[in-house]
């Protein structure tokens, strides 16, 4: 790799940041009880979707840190992906395909020994997962190297999963840092997919108690944007509040797949965005000429618990549901509808945030990479007995 790609390459690495995970002694987790801990399965109704699919035939983009596919909840449900980063951690590294495989846990993981409540159930389980690695994980060493500039890991990878079979690309990443903007060559991209009939799902940000900033790219025209509720379909304090939320899901104490073999809980609107990615491939397992416009207005329609006046920017149409989705999509045709095309008013600050002076802050300035709120950024594993904080980083 030249030293220019890897130099353009490394910008997006610190754009957008991974997660960071707090763990607990080296213990071996106990994989028994950890379906009962998934609270969100009973929460999107998936026994009642399960009925119609579980996603067989969809292929979910996970745009990432990368994927363990020899997780024991994933054997079988990851395809052959793609590295756009190209340095950093490797397979057997603690730094390594940490976010990603919680993500594609949530989306299609299938356990292991179902009978007995092992290991986590993605919301669409027999659907597979194609791992994008597009950004480094938090803790990376490399990630220190990597200068403050946006990059194109993120649009080059969009387009390839694009490309190569994705029919949903789910992006529990973003930026979402004071100077954060618009990026054409991933906007491009995003429209690029989807024009291709492909969904678009993005964290709507974890800046609610940091200014709700605009997160990129969940703020792009076509995108749907996920923000996050607890177990009781409060909205989290952390997620962000702004004009592009479309419908929110499971955020909070949410049980993850971590490639050490263990389980941790963590919170976040990367969480909420996977749950979303899930639900849509069950939507296009039983309906696949459905447009990506066709979905987003389904999931918006069929959403439970609409706040007062239809929506809010708080938890957009109300709290996904999947089953209700699947239902109504058997009332509707195939359409070819487009995204709306915008100007540039369409980057505005956003209908609840007032304007202060770091709205004026110059774009071309280097990021200054402080985004980590945008993904899972807590955890803490599960097991048998009490808790304890060991480490973070």
């Amino acid at each position: 790799m030249s030293a220019a790609t890897h130099t353009r390459r490394a910008g997006i690495v610190s754009a957008l940041l991974a997660a960071s995970l707090a763990l607990v002694p080296s213990t071996a987790a106990h994989a028994d009880g950890i379906r009962a801990k998934q609270w969100a399965l009973e929460a999107m109704h998936t026994q009642e979707a399960w009925q119609t699919t579980k996603g067989k035939g969809v292929t979910v983009a996970v745009l990432d840190t990368g994927v363990e596919e020899d997780h024991p909840d994933l054997v079988g449900n990851v395809l052959d992906g793609k590295d756009m980063v190209g340095f950093g951690a490797g397979r057997g590294d603690r730094a390594w395909a940490r976010h990603g495989t919680a993500m594609a846990g949530i989306i299609a993981g299938h356990g292991h020994g179902y009978a007995n409540g092992d290991g986590v159930m993605g919301i669409a389980p027999e659907a597979k997962i194609l791992p994008v690695r597009v950004i480094l994980e938090d803790g990376d060493s490399s990630r220190g190297k990597a200068r403050n500039t946006r990059g194109n890991a993120l649009a080059e990878g969009i387009r390839w999963a694009a490309d190569h079979g994705a029919d949903v690309i789910n992006l529990s990443l973003g930026d979402d840092s004071k100077s954060a903007h618009p990026e054409p060559a991933e906007d491009e991209a995003v429209q690029y997919a989807l024009k291709k009939g492909v969904t678009v799902v993005a964290s709507a940000g974890n800046g609610g108690e940091k200014g709700d900033h605009i997160s990129y790219p969940a703020a792009y025209p076509g995108v749907i944007a996920a923000t996050a509720v607890d177990r009781y379909g409060t909205r989290a304090s952390f997620s962000t509040r702004r004009w592009y939320a479309t419908v929110a899901a499971p955020g909070d104490d949410v049980v993850i797949a971590d490639p050490d073999h263990k389980y941790y809980e963590g919170w976040g609107t990367s969480a909420a965005a996977a749950f979303v990615s899930g639900a849509v491939a069950l939507v296009k397992a039983a309906h696949p000429d459905l447009t990506p416009a066709q979905i987003k207005k389904l999931l918006e329609d069929t959403a439970r618990d609409a706040p007062v006046g239809g929506r809010d920017d708080s938890r957009g149409y109300g709290f996904v549901d999947p089953a209700a989705a699947l239902k109504a999509a058997d009332r509707l045709d195939p359409q070819g509808l487009k995204s709306a095309a915008y100007g540039e008013h369409y980057f505005g600050s956003g209908p609840d945030a007032p304007k202060t002076e770091d709205d004026t802050a110059d774009w071309a300035a280097p990021l200054a990479g402080s985004v980590g709120g945008v993904l899972l950024v807590a955890a803490v594993v599960l097991w048998r007995g009490r808790r304890e904080r060991y480490e973070q980083f």
